[in-house]
């Protein structure tokens, strides 16, 4: 009888100290539902992202892009595609009449090894292969929502970005070649009548101004709107 107590008080001084040794239950539960709470948040708020290319952004692109490959084209394959090359005719005859408004595309230039022709034709191709992605994942990555369709989660806020990025780059090459003119007393364009200055340079240069100023405003003001209602997701 004596052994038996003696057996059974030390059992229950073990029991105590096991069970105060074991971590609480309720915490770790607490931490578990609140790593699924913030996981099922972040992902909602990634896919809740969207961005559709209004009308105007879509036919700036399609007049836009095929000028400037040609444009770039032109620029990077000199003198091959200036007048008297082997790739000048057909493609590239329009620019013998550019080449005399605007020397930088011309013989002057080049004869002068002015590097900044080359330098925004390369900035062109890199513009352009930007833009085609944006294009690209909107057409073949887009959903339809609403019955327009959308670039949509990560992916889709990646194409936006690049877009809204290749527009800001447009927009600030085409100020500095503005700018260039400006700061070297209109070296290149300050021989023209101004008729020929407006219709011939003011007008098709001006152009670039404007389609990526208005697409900086149509995909910025998508990208805006999703990280307000991202921020207010966080909050809740």
């Amino acid at each position: 009888m004596v052994t038996t107590r003696a057996s059974s008080s030390r059992a229950a001084s073990v029991e105590p100290s096991f069970a105060s040794s074991l971590p609480p239950a309720t915490p770790s539960a607490k931490r578990i539902a609140r790593s699924k709470s913030n996981k099922s948040s972040s992902s909602s708020a990634s896919s809740a992202f969207s961005h559709a290319p209004t009308t105007a952004t879509l036919v700036w692109l399609a007049v836009s892009l095929p000028l400037v490959i040609w444009d770039t084209g032109y620029v990077l394959l000199r003198p091959l595609s200036m007048p008297g090359g082997s790739l000048h005719w057909p493609v590239w005859a329009p620019y013998k009449l550019y080449g005399e408004v605007d020397h930088i595309y011309g013989w002057k230039a080049f004869h002068a090894g002015n590097g900044f022709t080359s330098a925004q034709g390369l900035l062109n191709a890199i513009e352009t292969l930007m833009y085609l992605w944006y294009l690209a994942a909107w057409l073949f990555s887009s959903k339809t929502e609403g019955g327009a369709r959308v670039l949509s989660g990560r992916g889709g806020a990646r194409a936006t970005l690049f877009g809204y990025a290749a527009a800001v780059m447009t927009l600030s090459k085409t100020v500095l070649y503005w700018a260039n003119e400006y700061y070297s007393g209109f070296d290149n364009i300050g021989h023209n009548p101004l008729n020929d200055l407006i219709l011939l340079w003011i007008i098709p240069n001006g152009a670039w101004l404007v389609g990526p100023t208005y697409m900086i405003w149509s995909i910025g003001g998508d990208l805006i709107n999703s990280l307000n209602s991202t921020s207010r997701s966080k909050r809740d």
